[in-house]
């Protein structure tokens, strides 16, 4: 078999050896190149066409961020940031990074006695993300805010006369998701007038800044979830459960558990989602976005049970379409849409005006 061929992008002399004698012991995958600098990576990338990249933040001559962009925009490859960038600033270049089209973000090696549980990580992410196909991702078609809103189709009308207003509107998502969350975001008309509340997949220490960067790339008040609050209280705003800690919605207050993971998931999708179910029946909108495994699928056809309106991103459009897959496997979606559509979709179902029947 045909062993990955891996390129690896990294400034440090120690770090860039240390990786590539993890990747070379593996018989299935090749380290094919070294770069020290953005600009190196990105020939490298197009005269090598590796397999998968694996990318610092911090480089000399070109930054990380940069290279990603041009490499997503130009030939474009899985990247796997590894970083050790845990400052607020850098946080942001790794998020815009990810939004830009690289896959997913790992930690450096600490140098400590958990670096055999790293390599093994590390050996895995890298096989995984190698396989996943990617897509020409030029920076301006998720910068451009006017570019993003497409209009929907409008939505189903049944079974209309038995339906609340919308209350609430929740999104999942897991691999790619830092971009597809900002393209819904950014696709919702203003005012919006529910709380959106969303789970994202994403580890520790990275996923610490996230909410304070989405806030800056958006119209709408990010944060993160407080435990006790009330959810009524962030209509027109958006929630996202913290890094480690279930979200769930009860009594009408935003409530964090530290209960065991689900799908090895914590936050998980499916948490949040049952519970909007049990808390509001037919009055959620929910998005289940691109991702690995099927964490969210068993949440969205609880919500779509208790009559509530249901969309998956279609394959097309997601970096992984292995979550949404699952959802549509279980009959869990009502509509299936490209990214593009789903914040459209979204601010249509939250302009209905459906009155309370008896």
């Amino acid at each position: 078999m045909t062993p990955t061929r891996v390129l690896v992008v990294e400034d440090s002399l120690t770090v860039r050896r240390r990786l590539c004698d993890v990747l070379a012991a593996d018989p299935g995958l090749q380290v094919v190149g070294e770069a020290e600098d953005g600009k190196q990576a990105i020939d490298l990338c197009q005269r090598l066409r590796p397999d998968i990249v694996t990318m610092d933040m911090m480089l000399p001559v070109m930054s990380g961020l940069s290279a990603t962009e041009y490499i997503m925009a130009h030939c474009p490859t899985p990247i796997l940031v590894v970083s050790a960038s845990t400052n607020r600033g850098e946080l942001f270049k790794t998020y815009e990074a990810l939004a830009a089209g690289a896959v997913d973000v790992l930690e450096k090696p600490r140098g400590d006695e958990s670096d055999a549980a790293w390599e093994r990580h590390f050996i895995a992410t890298v096989k995984l993300i190698s396989r996943i196909r990617v897509i020409t991702h030029p920076r301006a078609r998720l910068w451009s805010l006017g570019s993003s809103r497409v209009a929907a189709p409008p939505p189903s009308q049944t079974p209309s006369s038995a339906r609340q207003r919308y209350e609430v509107a929740v999104i999942g998502a897991s691999t790619g998701g830092p971009g597809a969350i900002l393209e819904v975001l950014r696709g919702l008309r203003q005012p919006f007038p529910l709380p959106v509340v969303f789970v994202l997949h994403i580890g520790e220490p990275f996923g610490l800044a996230f909410a304070e960067w989405l806030d800056g790339q958006t119209e709408f008040a990010v944060s993160y979830a407080r435990d006790g609050e009330p959810l009524s209280a962030r209509a027109g705003q958006v929630v996202m459960a913290p890094p480690d800690s279930h979200l769930i919605v009860r009594g009408g207050r935003l409530r964090l558990l530290a209960e065991p993971p689900r799908h090895s998931c914590r936050p998980s999708v499916d948490v949040l989602f049952e519970s909007v179910a049990r808390e509001y029946g037919a009055a959620v909108i929910a998005s289940l976005l691109t991702g690995m495994g099927r964490d969210g699928a068993a949440g969205l056809l609880a919500i779509r049970q208790a009559g509530g309106f249901t969309i998956a991103q279609d394959e097309a459009t997601s970096v992984v379409y292995g979550m949404p897959r699952e959802a549509v496997m279980l009959h869990a979606v009502e509509r299936e849409l490209p990214l593009r559509q789903i914040g459209s979709m979204m601010s249509a179902l939250a302009a209905l005006q459906r009155p309370i029947t008896s």
